[in-house]
């Protein structure tokens, strides 16, 4: 009773206030565009494009350029109605932007990646970013999980490390990009590292999992901090261009246009179902500059993917062990920075661990249920495949499960696989077919440059990535066999190893990617403790089953 009245809760929760309420005054996306005239002022301006190009090159950046380059080609561009942004492109690439006031002031000067970028030059989250919130949630993060008993085991370190992408944002909020990237590899090697150890020996773990608080406190805590959740994102004005993207893409398909367009802006990036998802808030929630509809699809998101980590620790543990280790995960997942971050600026990240969690809890069965399981989490992944593309990497560890391996059921779950991509991709094709939607999509996105990654940052870095990229493609062939037999748990962590492994070879990477995996990496260890005093669990490992598959004469 007690973790159905906190989905229920959640269910409530994830209704939100009336669209009304949302803030109307933020920019949705890139919100510039060219002036009507290069030798007048657009309304409300006293300094056309022209004068604005002029006193952007007073600047020192300007001039340095133009200096250096012979080929420099400056475009004045009205922002959001109120401001000039002058760019100076070389060859087509950005190199400098220079931000002029309509009446002729300047406000900033921006160069290398902080031009092109305008992540690049921190404090991306707005309220979510402040460090008052970011500590807050990090402390509510570890104190349900402290052992003052056990000062030194494993866990307190495990959950420090998920935090210590922290060190990485402080140097990012500070424009800091050469600092801030280095600094996310060592922590995704280590839960790299971790959850392979996890994947293959299994269990581990002391003392228990939440020593202190009890349950119907925990329960009622969470209801709280997923409504104070709820609040940040309403109260936040944050909208990046992955969710003005995504409800754009969404108009599109229920107004019948074509989905996948050549533009200059590259909103077209994701798998159809990323924006059939965003319909029903896109045709539900006003539009405005505040685009509700990406803050109803985000919290939307977020909620799925902690009412499947709720019911994912049912299935990792039986009874009322099994309730709390999920209120426990859910928890973990509601108070974890990250998780806030990419709810707080409203990306669609969150749909990707939402329908991998699902998938796991499709994982294992009977023989007959099991074939029915294979093809739910075939078709589950298929839906992540045909959202953002990577979750197909862990087809061959989701098409053996626990280890069954059984004939029929890996028809099933390739066939559902298959199928569920095939039917959301082909009505969305572009005129060019299959290789077009290729180079709109997946083609865009390993070729991209990006100041995220230490790919991007050092282009003569590319045979290390291909090292890393041949690692990671043999990491998800190799679980399919090995272990040969493995828990739930097992499969979960493996399944974490593997998305953190393609995360370190991607071209690009961001703080809103972390989602994709935490979900899987806080179940993996957190079934490995105790959810009662004095109580281990059992790992719950399939027995081999007599029965042999016949072998073709």
């Amino acid at each position: 009773m007690l973790v159905r009245a906190v989905i229920l809760a959640a269910a409530l929760l994830a209704l939100g206030p009336p669209a009304t309420a949302l803030a109307q005054d933020a920019v949705a996306g890139p919100p510039r565009e060219a002036p009507f005239a290069e030798t007048l002022p657009p309304p409300g301006f006293t300094v056309s494009a022209n004068q604005a190009i002029e006193i952007a090159d007073r600047t020192r950046a300007a001039r340095d350029l133009r200096r250096r380059e012979r080929r420099v080609v400056a475009k004045a561009w009205v922002y959001a109605d109120r401001r000039w942004q002058v760019d100076y492109y070389v060859d087509g690439d950005l190199l400098v932007e220079v931000d002029v006031t309509a009446h002729g002031r300047v406000l900033a000067t921006f160069t290398g990646p902080q031009a092109e970028w305008e992540l690049a030059r921190g404090h991306a989250g707005g309220v979510v970013d402040s460090p008052w919130v970011w500590a807050g949630l990090a402390l509510l993060f570890l104190a349900p999980f402290f052992d003052p008993r056990r000062p030194r085991r494993l866990l307190h370190l495990d959950l420090l490390v998920l935090l210590a992408f922290g060190l990485s944002q402080l140097f990012f909020t500070r424009g800091d990009v050469y600092t801030s990237v280095p600094l996310v590899y060592p922590v995704l090697a280590y839960l790299l590292v971790r959850m392979l150890v996890v994947g293959m020996r299994g269990r581990e773990g002391a003392g228990p999992l939440v020593p202190y608080v009890p349950t119907a406190v925990l329960a009622v805590a969470l209801v709280l901090l997923v409504g104070g959740r709820v609040a940040l994102n309403v109260a936040n004005d944050r909208l990046v261009d992955v969710g003005y993207a995504s409800v754009l893409g969404a108009q599109r398909i229920h107004q019948g246009e074509e989905l996948y367009v050549r533009s200059d802006g590259h909103g077209d990036t994701y798998g159809p179902v990323m924006y059939l998802a965003y319909v029903p808030f896109e045709r539900t929630l006003p539009f405005n500059s505040n685009l509700p509809a990406a803050h109803g699809a985000a919290i939307a998101f977020d909620l799925m993917t902690l009412v499947g980590v709720l019911l994912l620790g049912m299935r990792l543990r039986a009874g009322p062990e099994g309730r709390r280790l999920g209120l426990a995960l859910a928890w973990a997942w509601a108070a974890y920075p990250y998780s806030m971050l990419a709810l707080g600026v409203n990306t669609n990240d969150a749909l990707v661990p939402a329908l991998l969690v699902f998938s796991l809890l499709a994982v294992g069965g009977a023989r007959t249920r099991g074939t029915l399981r294979s093809g739910v989490r075939g078709a589950l992944l298929g839906l992540a495949v045909a959202a953002k593309f990577a979750p197909l990497a862990l087809a061959p560890l989701l098409a053996a499960g626990q280890g069954e391996r059984r004939p029929r059921a890996l028809v099933v779950f390739a066939a559902a696989l298959a199928a569920v991509i095939a039917v959301t991709v082909w009505p969305f094709l572009p005129p060019g077919g299959v290789s077009e939607f290729y180079d709109r999509t997946i083609g865009f996105q390993l070729g991209r440059d990006s100041p995220f990654s230490l790919w991007g940052l050092h282009s003569n870095w590319e045979w290390l990535q291909g090292v890393v990229k041949v690692a990671a493609a043999a990491l998800a062939a190799a679980v399919y066999l090995i272990p040969r037999r493995r828990s739930l748990r097992q499969v979960v962590a493996l399944a974490a190893a593997v998305v953190i492994a393609v995360q370190l070879s991607v071209p690009h990477w961001f703080y809103f990617y972390i989602v994709w995996f935490a979900p899987l990496v806080l179940a993996a260890l957190f079934a490995g403790h105790e959810t009662a005093k004095g109580r281990h669990p059992a790992e719950q490992t399939p027995a081999p089953t007599a029965e042999r598959t016949p072998v073709a004469a």
